[in-house]
């Protein structure tokens, strides 16, 4: 099992469309997938029609009380579960700073998935937490959406010392660019002439598109409704390449 997290310290990035549409395709290959929505603002659950409510909140769930696989619900799509958010994961670093271990207890938690999943994909909420400190060390590989401007570049580079200094070595960073305007020209500039803060970035960019953004009208994922479009093209050649990276990191 892969767990793979949709991670960047800032929000409105594109962390929610890339965890379900990536989700989605793993799970038209014919891997067993689930989506787990970690964020309280629930969008990831919103796109997939579920309600966001797990019974006994974060409490009982990240407390043990509450066994991991009596919250996952099933999506309109085959092989494609959905772990939903809930209000309560707001309070979600009180709760992990009452255990022993509070840097491994996501890692524990998702242990008993490993027979039943090919793909989890953690939705993050935006931050650097104590919650974000359990996803980087339960995490295989962080995907990170950045968009082409100086202060998201900044803050990837913040994420990358972060690492650095946890002794994160085992963990995978795939960063890419995302809601790319190429309309703008400091856009262009970056996608031209990556800056040294660019460095290891993926060479698939997802583009600031109308499609990716009526996926709140439709709530599905927007492969589900077409596979040819600009943005769509661009999610399947992000996913093959994720995949490709993935493959080489197991060598």
């Amino acid at each position: 099992m892969k767990v793979l997290a949709c991670y960047n310290i800032k929000g409105g990035v594109g962390k929610t469309t890339t965890a379900v549409n990536l989700a989605y395709l793993a799970a038209q290959e014919g891997a067993r997938t689930l989506v787990w929505d970690l964020d309280p603002q629930a969008a990831a659950s919103f796109y997939f029609r579920i309600e966001p409510k797990v019974k006994g909140g974060g409490r009982r769930l990240f407390g043990g009380k509450r066994r991991i696989i009596n919250a996952i619900k099933g999506t309109d799509y085959e092989r494609l579960d959905l772990l939903p958010a809930d209000f309560s994961f707001r309070n979600l670093d009180l709760q992990l700073n009452r255990h022993k271990k509070p840097l491994r207890r996501l890692q524990k938690i998702l242990k008993p998935l490993r027979a039943s999943y090919d793909y989890v994909f953690l939705d993050c909420a935006p931050s650097i937490s104590l919650v974000s400190e359990n996803v980087f060390y339960a995490a295989d590989a962080l995907l990170v959406p950045t968009i082409p401007t100086t202060l998201s570049l900044r803050t990837l580079r913040q994420l990358v010392k972060f690492c650095a200094k946890r002794d994160l070595s085992e963990l995978v960073l795939l960063p890419f660019f995302s809601m790319v305007d190429r309309r703008k020209g400091l856009h262009r500039l970056i996608l031209e002439h990556p800056p040294k803060a660019a460095t290891g970035v993926l060479g698939t960019y997802i583009p600031y598109a109308s499609d990716i953004e009526k996926m709140g009208l439709r709530r599905a994922p927007l492969l589900a409704h077409t596979e040819r479009s600009p943005s769509a093209l661009a999610y399947q050649s992000l996913w093959h390449e994720i995949r490709k990276r993935l493959e080489g990191a197991d060598r």
